[in-house]
Order: C-alpha cells, then structure tokens, then sequence
C-alpha cells in the first residue's frame, strides 16, 4: 500500500522554498534587472549623474571593433573548450568504466580537478606554462618548441583553453561514467557475439545510447564557458595579448571596471545573457531531435 505524507501547514511549502528563492532573487534577478536598467543610460564613472539614452549603448556595440572581436574570440574558446572537454572526458570515462584494479582510486584522482577554485587552476596554469620558470614551459622550450603566451594570441588561447577544460573535465567525467554504467551489458555482450569489435560497438550501441547525456552536457559545457571561465581569463592572461583572448564575459568586467563605461557594461550583460539563452534554446529545438532517449 502507497503511503502518502500530507502536509497541514499551508505556508509550510513556502517556508521550504524561501531560502533558494531569496538567493535566486538577490544574486540573478536584482543583479540582471540593474544590468538591463543600466544598459538604457550613460552614467558618470563616479556615479550621482544619469542621462537616458535609450538604445545608443546598444547600437554603439555594432560599430565598436573591439566587442567584434570579443565575440569571435568567445565563439572560438566555448567551441574548443565544449568539444575537446566532452571528448577528453568520455575517453577517460571509457578507461575507467573498463579499469579493474585500483579503479576507485582512478576515479577519484579525476574527480578532484572540480573541486579546485577557478581562480586557483587559472594560477596553477599560468605557472606550469610561464615562459621563465614555468615547469611545462621549460621542457617545451628544451624540444625547440617556441611558447610565450604573453606575447603570442596562439599560445594564449592554448593556454586558457587547457586550464578551462581541465576544470570542467571532472563534470563531464561523472556524468559519462554514470551514463556507462547504466548501459545494460546484455547489448554489449550480445553484439559481441554476432562479432562486433569494440569500436563498432561503442558507435553503434554505447555512443547513441549516451546521446541524451552528450546533449545535456554539451549545453553545459557551453554555458561554462561563456560565463564560469572569467576567473580563469583574469588569472591568466587578463584577455591578452592584445583581445586574442577577450571574451565576452571578460569584456563586460573591462567595460565596467576598468573604462567606468556602465551603461555599455550593462548593454553587453543583456546581449551576452540573451546569446546564451538562444544557443540553448537551438540545441533543445534541433539539436534534441537527434537524440535518442
């Protein structure tokens, strides 16, 4: 017999709820209504002065070469770091559904990258990769191979792609490992039988399979991206050399803080969010139609 549990105080539920609501509304909705109020006014870099503008601070973002850039640059890195964190982990995952002895310690050692501070792995990778004293750096300049993130865009991007996928492999990893182990092994054995190598039958039965977690993860990966990596931009390259690393959510931090410009600060926090739901919104659409549930 079902048991049921029926709750008498009516405002018991509201109670439960109120904590995650007072935090969903002081830390999002107050901060992006200001940001939206903002985006439709100049304001004097020392506060006090406001003039409505309307739509200028966002029609001044299509002509401003430097915000071009910054949204080429964020296409690029969220591209790199959703691709090659989703395949970095599902191989890693593949490995460690497969490890017999020591496989505890195996996984665990790949969880713990997740539970470092953005901040802190952006410092860790400037170090490893510094052209003076960077541990990395230096067996790479001893291969003859020529690396200065502070002075080369290429080796920048390489840089704070690294550190950005190595903090968010342990996320994808978890999600595929359990994505693994829900896989019945009766499918896996049977196309054994009938033949199948191991390739074939990861692309057939356990990658298709993985889809809805592939999906999922993929619209995270690229949310991560646009919005979690600042402190990883700020601690490494400061959006250098030049805007070769800038991104989006980067640019709005130079806007605001740094040129006192709110007003374009506050423009750009709309247009960023308003991308970001649009992607998300194509990969439910269309994206989501592939997928096999």
């Amino acid at each position: 017999m079902e048991k049921r549990v029926v709750f008498n105080h009516k405002l018991l539920p509201y109670l439960l709820l109120a904590p995650q609501l007072i935090i969903t509304i002081v830390f999002f909705f107050l901060p992006a209504g200001q940001a939206i109020w903002q985006s439709f006014f100049i304001e004097s870099a020392f506060g006090g002065d406001q003039q409505f503008v309307g739509l200028d601070n966002y029609t001044s973002l299509f002509g401003n070469s430097t915000y071009h850039s910054s949204f080429w640059v964020t296409l690029l890195f969220s591209g790199l770091v959703a691709i090659i964190g989703l395949s970095v982990s599902l191989v890693l995952a593949v490995m460690a559904n497969r490890v017999v002895r020591a496989a505890g310690a195996y996984k665990t050692l790949l969880i713990w990258p997740y539970a470092v501070a953005p901040a802190v792995v952006g410092v860790l990778w400037a170090f490893l990769f510094s052209p003076a004293v960077g541990t990395l750096a230096v067996y790479m300049s001893n291969l003859g191979i020529s690396w200065n993130p502070r002075l080369n865009s290429t080796d920048a991007m390489t840089l704070v792609v690294i550190a950005a996928v190595w903090k968010q492999i342990s996320y994808n990893f978890l999600f595929f490992l359990a994505g693994l182990q829900s896989i019945p092994t009766s499918l896996l054995e049977a196309a054994a039988i009938d033949g199948a190598s191991p390739f074939r039958r990861f692309r057939t039965i356990v990658f298709p399979l993985l889809s809805p977690t592939t999906f999922f993860l993929l619209v995270i990966n690229i949310v991560y991206a646009f919005f979690e990596t600042f402190a990883i931009i700020d601690t490494t390259t400061q959006g250098g050399p030049g805007v070769s690393t800038n991104i989006l959510v980067y640019n709005v931090y130079k806007t605001a803080f740094k040129s006192f410009d709110y007003g374009s600060s506050g423009a750009q926090s709309v247009i960023l969010m308003m991308i970001v739901i649009l992607l998300t919104v194509i990969q439910f659409r269309y994206v989501d139609r592939k997928v096999q549930y």
